[in-house]
């Protein structure tokens, strides 16, 4: 993998400091694992959004969904029945029904308000909520010799 240096873009950058956990995270991916199971990250609106993970064969029970900081996770906790217990000889196995944990990483402002299972589809509704706090202003400039907050004393 290459080598990448970012300190250019936080010399001009204050309160950036995830930025290097995001980098690190992403220098320690591992490729087979970003196949499985596979996904789409799906802008719906303004400040929508919906990931839609293919989780066929998969159960209700057996689908984990959690929240946690700034960080979505979404897992299976897969028990695997021996196909001699089920009465089956499987002559090809090709629907996967491995464990798996896939993480993705929030913005501050984005929210999951819900999750729904339909046809072996697992999509989870988000929602940048911006707080008013975070919302641009206008900054008004005052004229003299002293900074504002000398004035005030």
């Amino acid at each position: 993998m290459r080598a990448f240096d970012i300190s250019p873009l936080l010399r001009s950058s204050i309160g950036f400091d995830h930025v290097n956990r995001l980098y690190d995270l992403a220098s320690r991916l591992d490729e087979s694992s970003l196949s499985y199971p596979p996904y789409n990250i799906e802008k719906r609106g303004e400040d929508a959004y919906r990931i839609t993970m293919a989780v066929a064969g998969f159960r209700l029970d057996e689908l984990d969904v959690t929240v946690k900081e700034n960080s979505l996770t979404i897992a299976s906790k897969v028990v695997e029945q021996p196909a001699e217990a089920e009465g089956v000889t499987y002559l090809h196995r090709g629907i996967a029904r491995r464990a798996f944990e896939r993480r993705f990483e929030l913005a501050d402002t984005v929210k999951v308000v819900g999750a729904q299972l339909v046809d072996g589809l697992l999509h989870i509704e988000l929602k940048r909520e911006v707080p008013e706090a975070k919302k641009p202003r206008q900054i008004p400039i005052l004229a003299g010799s002293q900074p504002q907050s000398l004035r005030a004393a």
